[in-house]
């Protein structure tokens, strides 16, 4: 019999649906008393791992995440960071693909499991995916090799029985318990009878023992134009005109395409020219941005565009918030932006 080493996690309520409950009476949804867990989830307490809990007060709905909030939990991780060997961040579905990429870019040094979960029906409902999302989410957070360290050291979303790197990720479903997925990268874990750890697609640090970092000056003055056949110039312009806008996101056609009209790439090119970046990220939901493949591309790259490659929106605007937040230059920023920082993009 294989000898389990025991791990400390800490377990990290925010908000969502998963500690919601249902009364009786009025069948209302309500946030419960979360240090009450063992309670609505009384599965728990056959996990031989210790686990505290932590929570938000009060609990925030996703829909009102900002950038106070991820200063906040990042701070939390690393009061608590020598105390435990993972955390499990219970967090509404929304945006929390957006949290996940946040965490990754400002937290350096990650050598511990910070796994996101969370659910689509509340943990007291009977058909709720909460208690597998949870479970398999403590398991996995608590997951050590033979000498004791972490097998997945990285900023995660677990959710129906898989694992991705958070800044992978996308929520593409309101309404399945499959509520995630990532689009251009495999998951990092995935559980049926057993969890199979896919290795191969972890990162894990060049060299063990550094001390964790977090960096907390965050900067969102960004605007963001998805195209659409008949887009209008005033539309483009009010856009790029935004009073103390610094950043760009256009969601372009494909591989990264965008109308070759005149008035078009003359206003992206004078906006380039004043300073703003401009990244380019397609509207697939699979699939990587190539500014050389077609000439509509090309005429954005000539223009000053940047490809932000095969990112997904919620890494993208994240990656930019942190940056900007780190960076007074946007030509250093321009240079960072298409580099590989935290695993988030992946070069053709």
């Amino acid at each position: 019999m294989t000898n389990i080493i025991k791990s400390k996690i800490l377990l990290i309520y925010t908000g969502g649906t998963i500690g919601m409950k249902e009364d009786p009476e009025t069948m209302a949804l309500s946030p419960f008393e979360f240090n009450q867990i063992l309670i609505e989830v009384p599965e728990l307490k056959k996990i031989v791992h210790t686990i505290d809990t932590l929570s938000f007060e009060p609990p925030i709905d996703s829909s009102d995440i900002n950038l106070d909030f991820w200063v906040d939990l990042a701070i939390k991780i690393k009061e608590e960071y020598l105390n435990y060997d993972g955390f499990v961040i219970l967090h509404g579905t929304d945006t929390m693909s957006f949290t996940a990429s946040a965490l990754s870019f400002m937290i350096n040094n990650l050598e511990k499991p910070i796994i996101l979960t969370g659910s689509q029906l509340p943990i007291g409902k009977l058909r709720t995916d909460g208690k597998e999302n949870l479970i398999s989410s403590i398991e996995i957070a608590a997951s050590r090799d033979s000498i004791g360290r972490p097998i997945v050291p990285e900023v995660c979303i677990y959710f129906d029985n898989k694992l991705f790197r958070g800044n992978r990720t996308t929520k593409f479903s309101a309404e399945n318990f499959k509520a995630f997925f990532s689009p251009n990268y495999p998951a990092l874990a995935e559980s049926g009878i057993h969890i199979k750890f896919n290795k191969a697609y972890i990162n894990y640090p060049k060299n063990w023992g550094n001390e964790i970092e977090i960096e907390t000056s965050l900067n969102s003055s960004i605007a963001v134009i998805k195209l659409f056949p008949g887009i209008t110039p005033d539309y483009i312009n009010a856009v790029l005109e935004t009073p103390n806008i610094r950043a760009v996101i256009i969601e372009t056609f494909g591989s990264g395409n965008a109308p070759t009209s005149s008035w078009f790439i003359s206003l992206i090119e004078k906006a380039c020219n004043k300073g703003i970046l401009i990244v380019n990220i397609t509207q697939c939901l699979t699939g990587s941005v190539d500014m050389d493949a077609y000439s509509t591309g090309i005429s954005l790259k000539k223009a000053g565009v940047i490809g932000g490659y095969d990112s997904t929106f919620e890494a993208a605007i994240c990656k930019l918030i942190f940056l900007m937040g780190k960076y007074h230059d946007n030509k250093h920023i321009k240079d960072i932006m298409t580099t590989n920082i935290k695993g988030e993009i992946t070069f053709n």
